[in-house]
């Protein structure tokens, strides 16, 4: 092949190279480091002690630079211990998640998976708080420094082992930079209107539009300033029983309008699977946990990556809680994204409020309250009625479903 100039031949060549492994191909100007948990001392205690209350800083690193691997291993404290990333010396975090939300294991609950952003590899599958191998590979860059914290919130002490893998560049980044942020959120329970009734019958089938759509929503993402989202996970815990989906993804970008910028079709059709969600891990989605495997607990997850949602000013990511809002599961989850600093500042629920709902000896769920109900309109309030004067079955918190006749 000929080229008219060396500028189209490395014009080409970058258009033939800006794949997902391109940087292999090319020598890059850069220092590689590593912060470890490894024994100073030349022994084997490669781990390191957190007591309750105490906040570790695990990687302080002078930029520019790049953290493009974090590897984690720990025996516990998946939602008692707290990840605080912080870019530039700001002051509020970018990333503030319990730990084992973070890799994508929602309710102290530890699976092997695998995906293209995060990994988890354990022998005690479908376990509360066992020891489990974290791993996530979404690039985090960086030009004046890079702090990275452990805080135990738990009453117990925490035992950590860790490798944070960066680079380091002769060079600032440039100012279209989007730095990574992390956000958790969480219902116990949902506001849901007729918890009572079944996902897919009739009387759930409400009209759920403009602004009942934009307040009622579970919300998953509320951000300020320019960037992309690039994805979640989205953990439920199935006080029903019956199927937990059937929510619409709706997604507002800069602003309130109807219908919103990105309008899906339900909760495994967003998470790009159909007729409910089957027991694999992929790399752009699937789950990290499935409720077959631990009596109502599920963990699935979605990764824009080659179709970030692109945002201007702000964005708001939303999922109905069954459609029109009608379930009062309890859904917690994790939103990553980039975008230009400064973000708006966020903050997280505390450690109380963050552990799972669990069952007791019987198998009833141990429920801290009962589920708020929103106010109702005139359909709902017909449809509800309706339910209760012709359903077969009733379903009642703690109970499940119980047959009426």
């Amino acid at each position: 092949m000929c080229y008219n100039s060396r500028k189209q031949r490395d014009e080409n060549d970058m258009a033939y190279l800006e794949g997902l492994l391109s940087s292999l191909t090319r020598v890059k100007n850069a220092r590689s480091g590593r912060a470890s948990s490894w024994d100073t001392t030349g022994r084997n205690n490669d781990a390191w002690d957190i007591a309750p209350g105490e906040t570790r800083v695990l990687a302080d690193i002078q930029g520019p630079g790049c953290i493009n691997h974090i590897w984690m291993t720990q025996p516990n404290g998946y939602r008692n211990v707290l990840m605080r990333m912080f870019w530039d010396d700001e002051e509020h975090p970018s990333v503030l998640c319990p730990l084992g939300d973070f890799f994508g294991l929602g309710n102290e609950i530890v699976n092997s998976y695998d995906s293209i952003a995060f990994s988890a590899s354990t022998e005690r599958n479908n376990e509360f708080n066992a020891g489990c191998a974290l791993n996530c590979y979404l690039q985090m860059p960086f030009n004046r420094a890079a702090r990275i914290e452990l805080v135990n919130e738990g009453d117990t002490p925490h035992r950590q082992y860790f490798y944070i893998d960066y680079e380091q560049y002769p060079a600032p980044h440039g100012d279209d930079v989007a730095y990574f942020h992390t956000q958790f959120l969480r219902e116990n329970p949902c506001d849901g209107w007729g918890d009572e009734i079944r996902v897919n019958a009739s009387e759930a089938n409400i009209v759920n539009a403009e602004r009942l759509a934009w307040e009622n929503n579970y919300l998953i993402l509320s951000a300020e300033g320019k960037g992309h989202y690039i994805g979640c996970n989205l953990s439920v815990t199935n006080f029903q029983g019956t199927w937990w989906g059937e929510g619409d993804d709706m997604i507002w970008i800069d602003g309130y309008k109807w219908p919103p910028d990105l309008h899906g079709t339900g909760s495994e059709d967003y998470l790009n699977q159909a007729w409910g969600m089957q027991k694999n891990a992929f790399a752009h989605n699937g789950s990290s946990i499935h409720e077959n495997d631990t009596e109502g607990y599920q963990t699935s997850y979605v990764y824009h990556l080659e179709n970030p949602v692109r945002f201007e000013k702000e964005i708001r990511v939303t999922i109905e809680h069954g459609h029109g809002n009608h379930l009062s599961n309890e859904m917690s989850s994790v939103a990553y994204w980039y975008q230009i600093e400064p973000h708006r500042p966020f903050g997280i629920v505390p450690v109380a409020q963050r552990q799972p709902v669990r069952k007791d000896a019987s198998g009833a769920w141990q429920m801290q309250h009962e589920a708020p109900v929103p106010e109702l309109n005139a359909e709902m309030q017909a449809m509800r009625q309706e339910w209760r004067e012709n359903a077969l079955y009733r379903w009642a918190p703690r109970k499940g479903f119980y047959r009426t006749r």
